[in-house]
């Protein structure tokens, strides 16, 4: 799809009613979903895993640039077809796919995800759900268009301590919640140089298909493929849209947020090829039931991330946690630590036991393999008839777009970008370039 393509349909568009799959209503309670799988790398290994553990799955179609990686997840599942390809997997085998599920590279979510909606396919595509904004906007109005089921790969949505969390909040533990504090130390930054030269590319990659829609670029070994695109402008979307996504989950849920009006990152220059390694990305949201007027968020990654705060203080000199979220309210604070650790109520300055019994969520499982599957098998169940999914396109669109906004912020340091989302644009001309992008034809 063209860019032109995606900004005809990159408004705001209304809910739509999730269909019946045409191949349940043949087959009835006895229907199986019949997958193809769109990037097989680290991530997309581990969502073939789990979907394909769901007891109604056929895994029918694999494809990855890679011909090693996709030997490996072949020798998994020998019945299913191969493809480098993935437009030419979905045209050969539209009629022979039931969903979708996407886990390439940031920059090539879109043009995979719409591709196969635009085919009627449910998609499950990894997280943040897109590389532009235009993009996200473009998937949330097709996917309710076509009313087809659809879940974003944040797995922690549906895990015991980020839901307990979102009930606590809106059950006002804390009262209206003023300010939210969160952090991740990683880095998932560049500061160095852009590589100059080229290496031989691998013979088991098809380095043209992996840029896709990216602009052409020669081939360099250790700075694309297979590890360290996130790092990269043209083709990730650094920390805040790797770690960001999940640690952002539960407050921004749990508050029924929306879009920012105002976004502001402080880091260093943009080099025009790599993330900074350290950004402090400010948001000041519309108020909602569960905040005040106005709500601020600030969001901390990178090495020594966070800095020392008083908000962040914990009781009794408490280190906190390398990676959480602090919920700031009239009556305290909720800190929750990422991940699969439990949220904890601190009042004047002290932590606060709380009785949980009534949310009725049963014993926390802290186990990621077993609890890991769940986010998956909720897409496969929604495609099979049997309930929704809890992080469909029109919930994800949003909040990849804030993800989003904080990485535009970070090209124009220190200065406030004023966000207008009725019309999907900035005040600020300048910044509003950097919400698509000229798609290669490849």
């Amino acid at each position: 799809m063209k860019k032109r393509e995606f900004l005809k349909i990159s408004g705001l568009g209304a809910l739509g009613v999730t269909m019946l799959p045409s191949f349940l209503k043949a087959m009835g309670p006895q229907a199986r979903l019949r997958t193809a799988h769109i990037g097989l790398g680290v991530q997309g290994f581990d969502d073939l895993r789990d979907i394909s553990s769901h007891p109604q799955v056929d895994v029918v179609a694999l494809c990855d640039v890679d011909a090693t990686t996709l030997a490996a997840a072949k020798a998994l599942h020998p019945k299913a077809k191969t493809y480098s390809d993935y437009r030419v997997m979905l045209n050969e085998m539209a009629d022979g796919i039931d969903a979708v599920v996407v886990a390439t590279p940031d920059h090539s979510h879109a043009p995979a995800s719409m591709m196969a909606m635009e085919m009627d396919k449910p998609v499950y595509c990894q997280k943040p759900l897109t590389h532009y904004v235009s993009e996200s906007r473009a998937m949330k109005k097709l996917a309710a268009e076509k009313g087809l089921v659809t879940q974003m790969g944040i797995q922690v949505h549906s895990f015991y301590d980020y839901m307990l969390a979102t009930l606590l909040i809106r059950d006002g533990i804390i009262g209206k919640v003023h300010t939210v504090r969160a952090w991740s130390p990683k880095n998932w930054g560049y500061n160095g140089p852009e590589p100059e030269g080229s290496d031989p590319v691998p013979e088991t990659l098809d380095w043209n298909l992996w840029l896709g829609t990216s602009a052409e670029r020669p081939y360099k070994e250790g700075f694309y493929h297979p590890g360290n695109w996130r790092k990269l402008m043209d083709y990730g979307c650094g920390t805040l849209g790797d770690m960001g996504v999940h640690i952002f989950d539960t407050p921004y849920n749990a508050l029924e947020l929306d879009v920012p009006r105002t976004i502001m990152t402080e880091c260093r220059p943009p080099n025009g090829f790599g993330y900074p390694e350290n950004n402090t990305v400010t948001y000041e949201f519309p108020q909602t039931p569960y905040t005040a007027e106005t709500l601020k968020w600030v969001w901390y990654d990178g090495p020594g991330a966070p800095p020392a705060h008083e908000d962040l203080a914990l009781p009794n000199g408490d280190p906190l946690n390398d990676q959480g979220a602090m919920f700031l309210g009239e009556k305290g604070k909720l800190y929750l630590p990422h991940f699969m650790l439990e949220p904890k109520l601190i009042v004047d300055g002290q932590y606060k036991e709380m009785d949980v019994s009534k949310y009725n969520l049963g014993t926390p499982i802290r186990n990621y393999a077993s609890e890991g599957p769940k986010h998956y098998h909720q897409f496969v169940d929604a495609c099979l008839g049997k309930g929704e999914t809890t992080a469909p396109f029109d919930y994800a669109a949003r909040l990849t777009e804030t993800i989003l906004l904080g990485t535009i912020a970070g090209r124009f340091p220190g200065e406030t970008l004023h966000w207008n989302a009725e019309a999907a644009k900035f005040d600020e001309e300048k910044a509003n370039e950097f919400l698509s992008g000229d798609y290669r034809e490849f």
